[in-house]
Order: C-alpha cells, then structure tokens, then sequence
C-alpha cells in the first residue's frame, strides 16, 4: 500500500469514527425527544448520517449509519436497534459523494427519498414489534419530524462544510 494510499484510509476511518460518534450523540442526547408509548423519539442524528453519505464513499457512510444509529438505541431504546442498523445502512443511499459540491441536485433530494426508506422501514418494524394497526400513523408523524429536522441541519451543514471547501481542502480525497 503507497503512503498516499495509507493516509487516505486513515483519514476515512478517522472520518468515519468521528461522525459515528456524531451521529450517537446527535441521536441519543441531544434533540432526543420521546414520542408514544413504543420506545421511539426523534432526533436529529440522521442530519449527521446524511453528512456522512456526502462526506464519504457510500460503504463508510453505511458504517456511519449502522454504528451511530445502532449504538444510539442500544443506549436508549434497545428494541429498536436491529430495524435502525438495516434503517440507517439504506438511508445513505440516495445521497452522493461523488462530486466536490454536497448540495448536488442529488443530495437535496436525497434527504427526502431517505424520510420514504425511513418510514416505510420503521413502519415494518413496529409492525413486526408490536403488531399495531396504528404502526403506519405512528411511523410515519415521527419519521416526518425526524426527517424534516434532520434534512434542514444537514442543508446548514452541507451549506457550510461546502463554503468552507471541507471536502476539497481539508479531506483531499476523491470517493
């Protein structure tokens, strides 16, 4: 391996152990808001995982996803961590990191496309979990609240990582 090769793997784990950690933080403490009576809450976490998705090459950011959001209701809401790891693997897949620029025309779509995976995902979830047939109203308000949360950070956050050339300066890599 070349060294140029070995400073970029280093830097993409790096990367992607501080935006799990992000990502836990984001989604077990802070803007952690309960909602119903099975377990779940909103947060804002998925506006770290979107990040991640523009930030990284798609297999990093699935880590990103899987760890952090997995982790996160390990430490809160453990019934829910098997559907978040598979949840929030899927949810980076809209999104492109392809490009210098994280708000393509890809990526501000994607967060809404990822609200479609998201729902549908934690509606099956709670299906199998809890066999309600208010699964789908229940899904679909808290991942609306999440999503939309999320989606308008990570619009900030692209907004600013991107004039502040994060990825093409600072990252100097190409996914």
């Amino acid at each position: 391996m070349t060294e140029k090769n070995a400073n970029t793997k280093i830097r993409l784990m790096t990367l992607t152990g501080a935006m799990t950690a992000l990502t836990v933080i984001f989604t077990a403490y802070i803007f952690h808001i309960p909602v119903g009576v099975n377990g779940g809450y909103v947060h804002f976490g998925d506006s770290i995982i979107y990040l991640s998705a523009v930030l990284l090459p798609t297999p990093y950011a699935m880590i990103v996803g899987a760890l952090g959001g997995g982790i996160a209701d390990l430490l809160t809401a453990p019934m829910w961590a098997v559907a978040t790891v598979i949840i929030k693997m899927l949810i980076v897949l809209p999104f492109t990191s392809k490009s210098d620029a994280l708000l393509t025309k890809r990526n501000i779509i994607a967060p809404i496309i990822s609200f479609f995976i998201s729902a549908t995902g934690y509606y099956i979830a709670e299906k199998i979990l809890f066999g309600s047939e208010v699964a789908l109203l229940s899904a679909l308000s808290g991942s609306l609240v999440q999503s939309g949360g999320s989606a308008i950070f990570f619009y900030i956050g692209a907004a600013a990582f991107q004039s502040a050339g994060i990825k093409r300066n600072i990252l100097k890599f190409t996914s």
